[in-house]
């Protein structure tokens, strides 16, 4: 079985990092575990209270990784970062001390829900800033507030936008005024307190360095640096952030030499994809690894060997071909052999696949 292997120990030495990086910016920030999905064994080896202390709260995408979280701490503040289904109203209110909201029959739903449960339902309201994800229009927005902010049951500590994230909108410094500033008109107007207002991200974690952020921006939601320790703002390395916290190491289950292009007919019935080969590769032959893992665990886009030598050749369900070449080291000695491993650096996105499958062994140290 192909292995995950998930360094804790740097995973925990990244969130004290940003933890101190922020706190001498004056900023708050939520940790965004959404790519671990709720796995139990990971919140249990790094939501330590000495973690939990120094951030703001811990947010996710799923109601499951909410309930998760608040099983392994049922104190721990916990915040549902995108717009949630009205439907699911109650829930959001029993495991999410915050959430992300742009509708206003979702709020009125949450506010039922709150006052159900005799509780106070947080939220940030999410303003449209340029991405066209989610988020009340700039136009409506007033109105949108005034319509919210006497509610029984809700309390608006936030402002909020999405950058980077479906378009790459870069959170430039006027994009993140422009949030600030809708601070400054609802605390104005309607004479209330706004806390928050969260426009950052791990992309925007660079721009702080460069007093690119405006003062009163001042709340993060960063996963990415957290993990794989980069900016996606130009996917590099963030400061000393550990970069290696994920190692991915699959199983040669076959090695054999053979042609590079395949021989007959080629159909549609194909459920995986190939490499592109010209006429030069048709009578070619070379030494074919096959590897225990395929679609189902992780899209061949976003894995990379580490052994620069090895080129993809193409993936099904659950196997993945690989082109060893002539197989041999500087000295001329055979490289790989059946039941060797081959090393994978992986993307955000494929950590996320593998974590979510059932058929990766999971390793934590």
């Amino acid at each position: 079985m192909a292995e995950l292997v998930i360094n804790t120990k740097d995973i925990v030495d990244n969130i004290k990092k940003i933890s101190d990086y922020l706190n001498k910016h004056n900023k708050e920030w939520s940790l965004i575990t959404k790519v671990f999905s709720g796995d139990v064994n990971f919140l249990k080896a790094i939501l330590k209270d000495d973690i939990l202390q120094n951030i703001h709260s811990v947010g996710d995408s799923r109601l499951s990784s909410l309930k998760n979280l608040k099983k392994v701490n049922p104190h721990m503040k916990t915040i549902y970062i995108k717009p949630p289904a009205a439907k699911y109203a109650e829930d959001i209110v029993k495991y999410a001390d915050i959430s992300s909201n742009s509708s206003l029959s979702t709020i009125k739903a949450l506010n039922k829900a709150a006052r159900k449960q005799d509780k106070i339902h947080e939220i940030i309201i999410m303003i449209e800033l340029g991405e066209l994800r989610e988020g009340v229009k700039r136009a409506d927005f007033m109105e949108f507030y005034e319509n919210v902010f006497d509610l029984s049951n809700i309390e608006v500590i936030g402002l909020g936008s999405n950058l980077g994230c479906m378009y790459g909108v870069e959170p430039t410094f006027d994009k993140l005024l422009q949030l600030c500033l809708y601070k400054e008109l609802i605390q104005a107007k309607f004479n209330k307190t706004i806390d928050l207002v969260s426009g950052g991200s791990s992309i925007t974690l660079p721009l702080l360095g460069r007093n690119s952020v405006p003062p009163d921006m001042n709340h993060f939601r960063i996963g990415e640096a957290a993990f794989f320790g980069t900016s996606p703002l130009d996917n590099s390395q963030f400061k000393d952030l550990s970069t290696s916290a994920f190692e991915f190491y699959a199983n040669i289950i076959e090695l054999e030499k053979k042609k590079i292009v395949p021989d007959g007919i080629i159909s549609d019935g194909n459920v995986g994809h190939t490499a592109d080969f010209d006429d030069n590769h048709l009578k070619r032959t070379t030494n074919k690894a096959i590897l225990d893992f395929g679609l189902i665990d992780v899209d061949d886009k976003e894995i990379e060997p580490v052994d620069k030598n090895i080129k993809f050749v193409g993936i099904t369900s659950d196997l993945l071909v690989v082109d060893l070449g002539k197989n041999q080291n500087r000295n001329g000695n055979k490289k790989y052999s059946i039941g060797d491993k081959i090393e994978y650096k992986l993307s955000y996105m494929g950590v996320a696949r593998l974590l979510n499958s059932k058929f990766i062994e999971k390793i934590y140290k």
